[in-house]
């Protein structure tokens, strides 16, 4: 179990979330796994917003929306994962749509 305060200006907010894991009784590693998971969500959530707009999706009709959840993270690792242009990836990611022979280069990055 982790509580969280969080202060903004002047209001507090207070969360307690729980997890299972099977580190051995040590506070510290468990507070630093939490800690690491936590930001890794947070960067990639970033990342979605920024690249993908993510946040500002009018994706709402039937299967869609679980759709695009599982899609946008695989193609952010695509981006990632294509090194020949050094770009970020939103730039990257228009690249791909405006060059096909870039795409092609984006989706075979991992082979």
């Amino acid at each position: 179990m982790v509580e969280t305060q969080r202060i903004i200006g002047n209001q507090t907010s207070s969360e307690t979330r729980y997890y299972i894991a099977s580190l051995a009784g040590d506070v510290s590693a468990f507070a630093q796994a939490v800690r690491f998971q936590w930001g890794i969500e947070n960067k990639v959530h970033w990342l979605l917003d920024v690249a993908f707009r993510e946040g500002d999706s009018r994706v709402r009709c039937g299967h869609a929306p679980q759709n695009f959840a599982v899609f946008r993270p695989i193609a952010l690792n695509l981006l990632h994962h294509e090194t020949s242009a050094n770009y970020g990836v939103k730039a990257k990611r228009l690249k791909a749509g405006w060059d096909e022979d870039y795409l092609l280069k984006v989706l075979s990055s991992l082979t």
